[in-house]
């Protein structure tokens, strides 16, 4: 087989250009002009409203191969699987396009909808303030095209990885980084002053620190030049954008980190991130408007160490704790206003941005369960998230994300509750789960699972569809998706890639499993060579 030469790569910086145009692909790949792949899941338009097609394409054909029929958009559940991060290095490069076209037409040949890709704040705008670099992206959503599958981009503006020993880690913008390093206190920080540079300080979001633009404004700005950049596949390649808000992408504070695990899950209690001087001012503010100065000046105390029990706290305690006094239920008040201000503010900007797109609009939240059976739920409150045994903390977002019609996603839909209590007894994914499913239904919003470990078995696989079922189940069959976190070289193992197959037929309920062997956006593939194929995908994953 002919490798692929990184001189394949395309040079796309801060242009605009159509993207009809093929990347250069070797002709040992064989590839045929793709179809025009419509939006299905997340566009407003009917199957018979005309969806936008190239015009040397016959809609014939077109609905041939993509089965366009009111029954299967109405039953069955897609699956989109999340790229691996080394698909584009930091240098903004495709990397090893042989294994990624592999990984593409492995993926197509499951029957799954599409990809997720991550697009990193970090690599587009690394250097410079509004010079974006977009090839690497360009070139992999390409690709998706090529071989016939839809795509759902993550635009990520926070930190990926622990560090620079990390061969993953991608850090914010270095000139970012640079604004942070003048003004420390861009940062969150927690009671002991350490500092968190995962995600910029929600405190300062409308105020001019990064080179005379808001924190707000400097996201708003990435977005509209993505729409702009992508704006021919908007709605037909690329059909679902989810907006980053937080650390790991998602609406919540940097209380704890999944970058270091041990800090975390299962009994991290984690640290309430308030100390920067931004947010301290804001604390203030809100304590002296109620005539109560002495609130304001930090964080509660006795709220004890990370992995402490919370009954031995005194802030967190079931009986006599302080969260549920009246100080407590101001600050906490205050903290989660704080963080769904922030979340408002982004997604008012990504509605006016991607309105008459066609693009549905996502937004995450962090599964944090390992104290979801206390009455605090203390790990869920240092996250910003006040929700106790007698508050629902989800609900005000959901309405937020309904207000500007984005759709909800979360992960641990694999985790059973049967399993956790043998080493967390205060944990319930399961409970946490159906409380956040619940409000997504009643806010009529549409919602995007995901898993929260990358290797399944097939008792994870029936959680996931068990999860799904109470979402999607009843009078309305509400509009729900699943994202498997990562394709990676544990996929690709044999017994493993036979259960990820057939769980996305059990996902389509017979209905939308597409069996591509013969025709993947035109790629000659024969049914045959499809397990020889994943078997040499699963080498070539080794050395990666």
């Amino acid at each position: 087989m002919a490798v692929l030469s990184q001189s394949t790569s395309l040079s796309f910086i801060s242009t605009r250009n159509d993207l009809t145009h093929p990347t250069r692909f070797p002709s040992s790949l064989s590839f045929r002009r793709p179809l025009a792949v419509s939006s299905r899941l997340n566009s407003s338009k009917s199957s018979d409203a005309g969806g936008s097609l190239s015009p040397d394409n016959g809609d014939l054909a077109y609905h041939l191969h993509h089965d366009f029929s009111p029954h299967r958009r109405r039953r069955g559940s897609p699956v989109f699987v999340t790229l691996p991060v080394s698909f584009v290095a930091r240098d903004g490069r495709v990397t090893r396009p042989t294994t990624i076209i592999f990984s593409l037409r492995a993926l197509a040949t499951a029957g799954v909808e599409g990809v997720v890709i991550e697009i990193w704040w970090g690599l587009v705008e690394r250097n410079e303030p509004r010079v974006y670099d977009w090839r690497g992206y360009r070139e992999l959503v390409t690709m998706a095209r090529t071989c016939g599958l839809k795509v759902r981009v993550v635009l990520a503006f926070h930190q990926h990885g622990s560090g620079p020993d990390d061969p993953n880690w991608i850090p914010l913008p270095l000139w970012v980084l640079d604004e942070m390093d003048k003004d420390q206190e861009l940062a969150y920080r927690d009671r002991f002053g350490r500092r968190n540079v995962e995600y910029v300080s929600l405190g300062c979001d409308i105020l001019p620190v990064l080179r005379g633009r808001t924190p707000i404004q400097v996201y708003a700005d990435f977005m509209r030049e993505f729409r702009d950049t992508f704006r021919s596949l908007l709605g037909v390649i690329i059909t679902g954008v989810q907006i980053g808000m937080g650390p790991g992408g998602e609406l919540r504070y940097p209380s704890f980190s999944f970058q270091k695990p041990e800090l975390a899950f299962p009994r991290g209690l984690g640290e309430f991130q308030c100390y920067d001087k931004y947010m301290l001012a804001s604390l203030n503010a809100s304590a002296i408007n109620i005539g109560k100065h002495e609130w304001g000046n930090g964080g509660p105390f006795g709220t004890g160490s990370l992995m402490q029990n919370p009954e031995h706290t005194e802030f967190f305690r079931n009986e006599g704790g302080t969260w549920n006094t009246e100080y407590g239920k101001f600050f906490l008040k205050w903290y989660s206003d704080m963080l769904l201000l922030h979340g408002e503010r982004i997604c008012r900007e990504a509605e006016t941005i991607f309105r008459g797109t066609e693009v549905h609009i996502s937004a995450k939240l962090a599964a944090i369960h390992w104290h979801y059976v206390t009455q605090s739920h203390p790990s869920e409150l240092t996250a910003g998230y006040y929700n106790t045994f007698d508050r629902d903390g989800y609900l005000p977002i959901a309405r937020m994300f309904s207000k500007y019609g984005l759709s909800m996603c979360c992960s641990c839909f694999e985790m059973q509750d049967a399993l956790m209590k043998r080493i967390n007894p205060h944990g319930s994914p399961e409970g946490f789960l159906r409380q956040l499913l619940l409000a997504a239904r009643l806010c009529d919003i549409s919602l995007e699972g995901q898993n929260f470990s990358t290797n399944l078995d097939d008792g994870a696989y029936s959680q996931v569809l068990k999860m799904s079922n109470f979402y999607t189940n009843g009078i309305e069959k509400r509009p729900f998706s699943f994202n498997f976190v990562r394709m990676d070289k544990r996929l690709l193992e044999p017994r493993n890639w036979n259960r990820f197959t057939h769980f996305v037929r059990q996902m389509s309920t017979g209905n939308i499993f597409r069996a591509r062997l013969n025709s993947v956006g035109e790629i000659q593939l024969k049914i045959t060579p499809v397990a020889a194929e994943v078997g040499l995908l699963y080498q070539l994953y080794q050395h990666y």
